[in-house]
This record gives structure tokens, C-alpha cells and sequence, in this order.
């Protein structure tokens, strides 16, 4: 077996192959032409599985860069200082940082509701302006972190209707979106209702078929399970991963550091306005200087497994769970 491993400057472990291919850049017709798996490292993420075009060409696509933006509220400090990041198709990201790091001002900015007082959004190789503000806006929908800050309809479906009606979709496709919308949010049943007659978790349901209805490309989540009781929030990390299955770019500022753990695949970590990370989720929270800087803390199953290497039940070599799931299924071994 071939197997095609982009260099990453340091050790890691591969499965058996009989050859292994290191190269600093990807060659994509030599990669599918000669290698029978792929594991490509790219902004910290590792990407394997099948030789095929359609993972390469999930792996090299960057949907949305963002540039040395810089933002200070009038009169406030720098509350983005010269943040740079790209995103690619796919991803899924968690933003993790202390209250005022910038979180929900980076989410602002991306989605165009505040503009920079410098830097770059660019979307699909396309450089963000006044004139083209709105291709941004159809493209990155923001789920608000307070559902109340978002609705502003009198019923659930006047309100799903209202992002794809200011679309100029014919009425046809926009009774076809926000029917699929509500069901897909399983609030069909509440389609006539007034949403601040509704719970706090249907709420959250509605703000989140109100994007889905404009079938973004990328969708943002602002601390999403502010003020959900368990089953709610069980039942939206559910809609999150369900999102990621169909090839949506998720991007979620949240304090949870277990949920961040076992649902990214990349984490970015801010301070002070400021990216001090971009990586991996277990690098991330083996990095003790950065979790001190944010007032991070290590995720459970993390802490779980060190204790475990430390005590010699398990090898360094067994790769740490990231889900109950995954524990168990460990442990059953």
C-alpha cells in the first residue's frame, strides 16, 4: 500500500504501509494516481482517508480568509488586533477564550454587521466591500448567543420566511426552504405560534432554522448552549454534527471545553483581541501555557487519560477518547 503523508515537521505515528511519501507541497494528480490513502496536514488538521479528488478538493479549499482585520468599538481599546485566519470547506470550529476576548466581535465582522476599521474579508478569492456586502451575508449566517436578539417576527413562520424573502427568491422556493427548514428544527407544530410564547431551547430551534432556511455555507454559532438545560443542549450538538455531515463550515464560540473537545476538529484559542492558537484540539489542550493564558481548562476525558498514562494502565500510545462513547469503547477492550 501507498500511502501519501504531507510533511508536518514532526513525529507521528502512521499505519503500516509499505511506502511512504513525504512532500512539502500537494501534488494532486500524483497523489491520486499513485497513493491509495492520503493524510494531509493543513492548518493544524489532519485529513486522511481514500485517494480521491473529492477529499483533496475539500482539503485545499479555502471558502472564507480573513486578513489583519483590526475593530475597536468608539472610543475602546483594540477589541480585534490584526486577527488573520483562513477556513476552509468543511471545517469544524471552535473559537474558545475568556469573556471580552473578541469572540462575538470576530463573528460580527465576519458575518458584516460591523465593519473593521481595517483588514480583509474575503470570501470565495472575492475581497468584501460596501458594494458586495451581501454575497457575505447570504453565505455566513450567525446564530445569535440570545435567540430574543434575533427574532423579530410575530409568528414562527412569518420569521423562518423573512431571511429567505429578502433574498428575492420566487415564493414558491421560499415556502419550499422554510417548510424544509422547520422540519429539519422540528418545529413544524409551531409554525403559527408567537416565538415569545416558546421555551428558551424552541426558541434556539427557530433562530436556527431562520439561517438554515437561507442555506448559508458557513454557519456561526455564539456560545449556543447559553442558558439550554441538558436535553436541549443534547439535542442541539445533535443539529451541530448533523450540519457537519452535510458539508457545512461550523464555527462555534463556546466556554464548554468537553464539548469543544469531541466536536472540533480545530480549535482557534483568542486573547485580548488576539489569536494566541490555532490547532489541534488535543494539542491545544496539552498546551498548558496557552490554556493559563485564556483561563482554560483541560476537558475531562483529557485529564482522565493522562491520569491513566501517568499510572501505567494505558500506553502513551492509545490515542486519548474524545467522547464517553469513545471511553467506553476502550475500555471494553
Amino acid at each position: 500500500m501507498l500511502y501519501w503523508d504531507s510533511y508536518s515537521g514532526k513525529d507521528i505515528n502512521i499505519e503500516k504501509c509499505d511506502f511512504v511519501i513525504r512532500c512539502k507541497q500537494y501534488n494532486c494528480a500524483l497523489m491520486c494516481r499513485y497513493t491509495d490513502k492520503i493524510r494531509l496536514y493543513k492548518n493544524g488538521l489532519i485529513y486522511r482517508g481514500e485517494a480521491s479528488y473529492d477529499l483533496l478538493d475539500k482539503i485545499m479549499e479555502n471558502i472564507l480568509e480573513i486578513k489583519h482585520l483590526n475593530f475597536e468599538y468608539e472610543g475602546n481599546k483594540k477589541v480585534l488586533d490584526d486577527v488573520s485566519l483562513s477556513i476552509s470547506k468543511g471545517e469544524k470550529i471552535v473559537i474558545l477564550g475568556a469573556n471580552g476576548a473578541g469572540k462575538s466581535t470576530l463573528f460580527l465582522n465576519i458575518n458584516g454587521v460591523l465593519k473593521s476599521n481595517s483588514g480583509d474579508i474575503i470570501y470565495r478569492g472575492t475581497r468584501i466591500t460596501k458594494k458586495n456586502l451581501n454575497d457575505l451575508r447570504k453565505n455566513v449566517g450567525l446564530v445569535f448567543q440570545e435567540a430574543d436578539n434575533q427574532i423579530i417576527a410575530g409568528t414562527v413562520l412569518a420569521e423562518v420566511s423573512f431571511g429567505p424573502m429578502n433574498m428575492k427568491l420566487s415564493k414558491e422556493e421560499v415556502e419550499e426552504r422554510v417548510n424544509e427548514a422547520m422540519e429539519y428544527m422540528n418545529i413544524s407544530e409551531f409554525r403559527n405560534r408567537p416565538p415569545h410564547y416558546l421555551s428558551g431551547g424552541e426558541k434556539k430551534r427557530v433562530g436556527i432554522a431562520d439561517i438554515i432556511a437561507m442555506k448559508p455555507e458557513i454557519i456561526i454559532f455564539d456560545e449556543p448552549t447559553a442558558s439550554l438545560d441538558p436535553i436541549n443542549a443534547q439535542m442541539l450538538e445533535e443539529v451541530l454534527f448533523k450540519l457537519s455531515k452535510e458539508d457545512k463550515t461550523i464555527i462555534i464560540a463556546i466556554h464548554d471545553v468537553d464539548f469543544a473537545f469531541r466536536f472540533a476538529d480545530r480549535i482557534i484559542v483568542m486573547s485580548e483581541g488576539k489569536i494566541i492558537a490555532d490547532d489541534t484540539p488535543i494539542n491545544i489542550f496539552n498546551n498548558d501555557e496557552v490554556l493559563s493564558k485564556s483561563n482554560l481548562k483541560k476537558p475531562t476525558l483529557l485529564e482522565v487519560h493522562n491520569t491513566l498514562v501517568a499510572k501505567g494502565v494505558w500506553k502513551e500510545d492509545v490515542d486519548c477518547p474524545r467522547s464517553v462513547e469513545e471511553f467506553k469503547r476502550l475500555m471494553s477492550k
